[in-house]
C-alpha cells in the first residue's frame, strides 16, 4: 500500500513538470519564430509549424486557432493570443501558455490572416498529429483533410501512423498511403509496386492518381535529349498537320512566322529604294527566287521582321522531330501506369455494360408491368383497348389520393396497391359491360370507342386533379440506390418494381394454370363455342378477364407513379410501349410479353447508349426496328394458338 502511494505521488509530481516543460518549449518556439508567425510564407513556414505541433496539446490549440484565423496580437503589449468571438467582443487566451486573459474589444487585437497556402501547411501538420489520435472521429477528419490536401510532406506522416485499431480506418490509411506513394515517393520501384498493388481498381481516386503520371506535352526537338520519356513520335500530316506543327515551332520561338506570298509582295513594295528592293532590281522581282533574296536582304538589314518562306518552312519541318512526351521522367512508372489504366478501363467498360444491363432490366420490368394487363385484354380477348393507359393513370391517381389521407408512406402504399386494383377492376368491368361487349369482332369500332374513352378519362382527370403533376411519394426505405461501386447502381424503387413484376408474373401463371377462372379463360380463348356448350359463360369470362387486366394496370400505375410524374397524360407515355411489348412478344402468351418487354427495354437502352443526347431519336429507331422485326416474325417472339391469333 505504501509503495502504491509513493507511485501516485511520483506521477502527480512528474505530470505537472512535464506539462510545464511542454509549455516552456512552446513559449520558446513562439519567441524564436515570432516574425515568421506574424508574416508567414508557405515556402518557409513548414519547420516552424512542425516545431509548434511537437510541443503537445497547447501547440495543437495554437495551430488550430492559427488555421481558423483566430490568432492575433494584443496591441497593448504585443502578446500572441488566441482571440475567440464572445458576444460583442473577444475572449483572449495566451497562445503560448493557455492562460485565460479575460475579454477585450475587437479593436484591441490585431488579427493574423494567414493565406490559403500557409493554412494548407498547418492543416497538413494537424492532420499528421491527428492520425494517431485516440478519438476515431479525429482520425477520420484527419484522413479526410489529408485526402483533400495531399502533398509529399504528408507521406512520411501517414507512414508513421499506419497502425490503427479500427480495421476500416486501417484500410483507408493503407489506400491513401499507396495513393501518396504513387504521386510523391522518390523511389520508382515503390511507385510501381503501389500502382500494381491496386490491380484493376476502378476507384476515381486511383484513376486521378494516374492522370498526372500519364500527362503529356507536345514538343519539338532537333536532337532528342537522352532520358526523354517518349509517349509517341508524331508523323506530319497524320498525327499532326504541317500547319499545326509549324505553328508550334513559331510559338516556341524555334522558327519565324510564316510569310505568305501576298504579305511578301506588300512588304517588298513598301521598301522600294531607287528602283530596287534589298539590292534586287524591280525588273527581277517577277521571279519568286528573286523576291526571296530581296526579303532575306531586308531581314539582314533589320528593316523587316524575320519571316519564313514556303521553302524555309519545309526545311524547318524536316529539321525537327515532333513528339508527345510524358511529364513523368521514368518510363517504367509510365509503363506500369498505362497497364493499370488499361486494366481499369476494361473493368470500367464491363461495369458500364453491367450498369446498362441493370437499367435495361429495370426498364423492361416497367414495360412488362405496364403491359401485363394489356396481355390479358388484348392478348387473350383480342380487344384493342386504347384506354389501357388511362387505367394506369387511374391507378397512379388512386395512390396519390390515398396519400392525402394516410401520412405514413409505407401504410399508404400497402393500402393503395389493392385499392388501385379494385378501382380499375371496377372501371374495366364497367367499360366492358357498357362498350366493349357490343363491339366484339369489330376491331376498328373497338379501337375508336376506347380511344374516345381514353380522351374522356384524361379530361376527367384534368378536371378533378388539374394539369399540374401530383406527387406520389415513395416510403423512406425506397429512397436512394443500391450502389455496387462508382459505376454500377440501381435505385431501390426500380428494384421494387422489378420484384413486383416478378410477383405479378407468378400471380398470372397461378391464376391461369391453377384456378378455375384460369381454366375457363383458357377454354374461352381456345374455343368459345365449345366452352359455352360445357356450361361456361363467355360473356362472364370476358367481363372478368377485362376487369383483371384493368386491375393489373391500376397496380402498375401505382408503381410507375412512384418515380414518374403523375399527370393525366401518364398513361399515354406507356400505351405505345405496352402494345409493342405484347405484339413483339407474341399475342396471347405471357412468356412472349416477358420476352417482348426484355427485347424493347434492352433495345431502347442500347440505342440510347449510342445516342445519349437524343432519347426521341432512340424511340424512333426502336419503332423502326420493331416494324422491321414484325415483317419477318409477324406472330411475335413466342406465338400462341387460340382465338387471339385467329385460330
Amino acid at each position: 500500500m505504501r509503495l502504491f502511494l509513493l507511485v501516485l505521488a511520483f506521477v502527480a509530481l512528474v505530470l505537472p513538470i512535464h506539462a510545464r516543460a511542454q509549455t516552456a518549449d512552446l513559449a520558446a518556439v513562439v519567441s524564436q519564430y515570432r516574425d515568421q508567425i506574424e508574416k508567414p510564407s508557405r515556402q518557409s513556414i513548414g519547420p516552424v509549424v512542425d516545431e509548434i505541433a511537437a510541443t503537445g496539446a497547447q501547440g495543437a490549440a495554437l495551430l488550430q486557432a492559427w488555421n481558423e484565423r483566430l490568432l492575433g496580437l494584443r496591441k497593448s503589449d504585443g502578446l500572441l493570443v488566441i482571440a475567440a468571438p464572445e458576444g460583442d467582443g473577444l475572449k483572449l487566451t495566451d497562445a503560448a501558455t493557455g492562460a485565460d486573459l479575460g475579454s477585450a474589444a475587437e479593436a484591441d487585437v490585431t488579427m493574423l490572416r494567414p493565406n490559403s497556402g500557409v493554412r494548407g501547411v498547418i492543416s497538413a501538420a494537424m492532420a499528421g498529429n491527428a492520425l494517431s489520435d485516440p478519438d476515431p472521429k479525429r482520425r477520420i477528419e484527419a484522413l479526410d483533410s489529408m485526402s483533400r490536401r495531399a502533398d509529399a510532406s504528408q507521406l512520411a506522416l501517414l507512414r508513421e501512423a499506419m497502425d490503427d485499431p479500427d480495421p476500416a480506418l486501417a484500410a483507408r490509411k493503407q489506400r491513401l498511403e499507396r495513393m501518396l506513394t504513387i504521386q510523391y515517393d522518390s523511389d520508382p520501384a515503390a511507385r510501381i509496386a503501389a500502382i500494381e498493388g491496386f490491380g484493376g481498381d476502378s476507384g476515381l481516386d486511383f484513376r486521378a492518381s494516374l492522370n498526372p503520371i500519364l500527362a503529356m506535352r507536345r514538343v519539338a526537338f532537333e536532337e532528342i535529349p537522352s532520358g526523354t520519356n517518349i509517349a509517341k513520335e508524331l508523323s506530319l500530316g497524320g498525327d499532326l498537320s504541317r500547319e499545326d506543327a509549324y505553328a508550334m515551332l513559331v510559338a516556341e520561338g524555334l522558327a519565324p512566322a510564316r510569310l505568305t506570298p501576298q504579305a511578301m509582295r506588300a512588304t517588298l513594295a513598301q521598301h522600294i529604294v531607287q528602283g530596287s528592293v534589298g539590292g534586287v532590281p524591280l525588273a527581277q522581282l517577277a521571279d519568286q527566287d528573286a523576291r526571296d533574296r530581296a526579303y532575306t536582304a531586308l531581314e539582314a538589314q533589320g528593316t523587316v521582321q524575320p519571316a519564313a518562306s514556303d521553302d524555309e518552312v519545309e526545311a524547318a519541318l524536316a529539321r525537327y522531330k515532333f513528339l508527345d512526351v510524358y511529364a513523368e521522367p521514368n518510363p517504367d512508372v509510365t509503363t506500369a501506369a498505362r497497364a493499370a489504366l488499361r486494366s481499369t478501363e476494361t473493368r470500367i467498360g464491363l461495369m458500364q455494360a453491367a450498369d446498362l444491363s441493370l437499367d435495361a432490366l429495370s426498364l423492361a420490368s416497367i414495360y412488362f408491368l405496364a403491359a401485363i394487363g394489356l396481355a390479358v385484354t388484348f392478348g387473350v380477348m383480342g380487344v384493342i383497348n386504347m384506354a389501357h393507359g388511362e387505367f394506369i393513370m387511374m391507378g397512379a391517381y388512386t395512390g396519390y389520393v390515398v396519400q392525402q389521407f394516410i401520412a405514413d408512406r409505407t401504410v399508404s402504399l400497402i393500402v393503395a396497391l389493392p385499392l388501385a386494383f379494385v378501382v380499375t377492376f371496377a372501371a374495366g368491368v364497367a367499360l366492358e359491360r357498357l362498350v366493349i361487349r357490343h363491339l366484339y369482332k369489330r376491331p376498328l369500332e373497338t379501337l375508336l370507342a376506347t380511344f374516345g374513352v381514353s380522351i374522356a378519362l384524361q379530361q376527367l382527370a384534368k378536371n378533378i386533379f388539374g394539369t399540374q403533376a401530383r406527387p406520389l411519394t415513395s416510403p423512406a426505405w425506397l429512397d436512394g440506390a443500391l450502389t455496387f461501386n462508382d459505376v454500377v447502381s440501381i435505385s431501390y424503387i426500380r428494384i421494387a418494381i422489378f420484384v413486383l413484376a416478378l410477383v405479378f408474373l407468378g400471380l398470372y401463371l397461378f391464376i391461369m394454370n391453377r384456378t378455375r377462372l384460369g381454366l375457363e379463360v383458357r377454354a374461352v380463348t381456345q374455343n368459345p363455342a365449345m366452352a359455352a356448350s360445357m356450361g361456361i359463360s363467355p360473356d362472364r369470362i370476358n367481363m372478368l378477364t377485362f376487369g383483371l387486366g384493368s386491375g393489373i394496370a391500376g397496380i402498375a400505375g401505382v408503381a410507375i407513379g412512384l418515380f414518374a410524374k403523375v399527370t393525366s397524360e401518364l398513361g399515354s407515355d406507356y400505351i405505345v410501349q405496352s402494345f409493342m411489348t405484347v405484339v413483339v412478344g407474341g399475342v396471347g402468351n405471357i412468356w412472349g410479353t416477358l420476352a417482348g418487354a426484355a427485347l424493347i427495354g434492352f433495345l431502347q437502352k442500347g440505342i440510347e447508349w449510342f445516342n445519349p443526347a437524343n432519347t426521341l431519336a432512340a424511340q424512333t429507331y426502336m419503332i423502326l426496328f420493331i416494324i422491321i422485326f414484325i415483317q419477318f416474325r409477324p406472330r411475335g417472339i413466342i406465338a400462341a394458338k387460340g382465338r387471339a391469333v385467329g385460330a
